[in-house]
């Protein structure tokens, strides 16, 4: 292929920027010309292109969100949508597409496939919840906004002796919680993988009382419950004194870290390459260090599987 185009969709994610950014330089070294399509499927359909340069993608690497903007898009749910989406790649004289973003973005990439025309995705969403790939673009950034409102919470909670129930994204995907909550030292760990039973919480936090630890956090995913839920029934059966913080959007935010640079920058070289030899309809992964590709419809019918080993040591360890 001599001409390609990337476009970002779904949730924006830290290291979408690095992955544009290789796309778009490796493409360059290649001889390819590189495209980047505005706010993701939206733009494809209205054709909203940008030819790319190399100085086009400077000083991004260390950028959160994305420069190419996202957007949902539901025409583009629809057949007529998809072939108007092809017709703009054509009519730009586009040969191949890469699609950073989360599941829904891969089955817009997977419709360009079914139509004849190659894309490859890039896991991007911080919450971590694609089961063929060890991690997703952005989770490990996300993770660690997460550590350092622990960290500040900690602090006061600490002086004023209270509970700090903090709610974090992910959706049905309890692997913010558990990786920053077992790094932040969390007392108690709420996921979705594993129902949180309230009337053992209160036990552990009663004895914690016992103890005489009169403060502590809680780690809730947004799949397992509502912190100020959680926070009105623990201190109603506990008398402790409780608050609740929900971080919300703070954690798609700000500079994206080593790793997710570090992936970014290594799934966008994977991607050209891919193209640059005319396969499509695959999605890029990265399995106990290493880098691979796999079918777009296989890689998303992988099920995630919950690491409960991690789980039970966080409990362990936090007692």
């Amino acid at each position: 292929m001599k001409t390609i185009g990337v476009l970002t969709s779904g949730g924006d994610a830290p290291g979408m920027n690095a992955a544009i950014r290789a796309v778009v330089r490796y493409g360059i070294h290649l001889g390819m010309t590189v495209y980047g399509v505005e706010r993701g499927f939206a733009g494809l359909i209205e054709g909203k292109f940008n030819h790319m340069q190399l100085r086009s993608v400077a000083d991004i690497i260390h950028r959160g969100g994305t420069i190419l903007k996202t957007a949902r898009c539901e025409d583009f749910k629809t057949k007529a949508g998809q072939e108007k989406g092809v017709a703009q790649l054509k009519n730009h004289g586009i040969e191949g597409l890469i699609v950073i973003g989360g599941d829904g973005s891969f089955m817009g990439a997977r419709a360009l496939s079914n139509l004849g025309f190659p894309a490859v995705g890039i896991p991007g969403t911080i919450d971590n919840d694609l089961g063929y790939t060890d991690y997703t673009l952005g989770f490990d950034t996300a993770c660690n906004t997460v550590l350092n409102a622990v960290n500040n919470l900690r602090d006061t909670m600490t002086s004023h002796e209270r509970v700090s129930i903090i709610e974090v994204m992910g959706r049905n995907c309890g692997d913010i919680a558990l990786y920053s909550g077992l790094c932040g030292g969390a007392e108690i760990i709420m996921i979705p993988e594993n129902p949180p039973d309230l009337d053992e919480i209160c036990e552990k936090m009663l004895a914690s009382k016992q103890r005489g630890k009169l403060s502590g956090i809680i780690v809730l995913a947004e799949g397992a419950g509502r912190a100020d839920e959680v926070s009105a029934q623990i201190a109603a059966r506990t008398g402790m004194s409780c608050r609740s913080t929900v971080l919300g959007h703070i954690q798609r935010g700000g500079n994206p870290g080593m790793q997710d640079r570090y992936l970014g920058t290594n799934f966008g070289v994977y991607a050209v390459k891919l193209l640059q030899q005319g396969i499509g309809n695959r999605i890029i992964g990265i399995k106990n260090g290493q880098f691979f590709d796999m079918d777009i419809i296989e890689g998303c019918a992988v099920k995630r599987k919950f690491n409960k080993q991690l789980y039970d040591m966080a409990e362990v360890v936090a007692k």
